[in-house]
């Protein structure tokens, strides 16, 4: 996928450190950004799929493992 320029407002000493120490704040920035997006698309599906994970729990629990016998450990 291609790049695209966006705009960002840093806090005027971040930016300033970043710069003196030689960071790519670009390359921080997306990494950041695709870290909290992935946690958010994470969050989102564990909200989305809640009640199925509820479900299953109560069905092992009620149940124990599917297989179980056959497991050897």
């Amino acid at each position: 996928m291609g790049r695209i320029k966006v705009n960002l407002t840093l806090d005027a000493e971040v930016a300033e450190t970043a710069r003196a120490l030689g960071l790519n704040m670009s390359r921080l920035a997306e990494k950041a950004i695709a870290a909290a997006t992935k946690a958010e698309r994470n969050r989102l599906w564990r909200e989305e799929n809640r009640a199925a994970n509820a479900a299953y729990a109560e069905e092992l629990a009620r149940e124990g493992l599917p297989l179980a016998a056959f497991r050897t450990f």
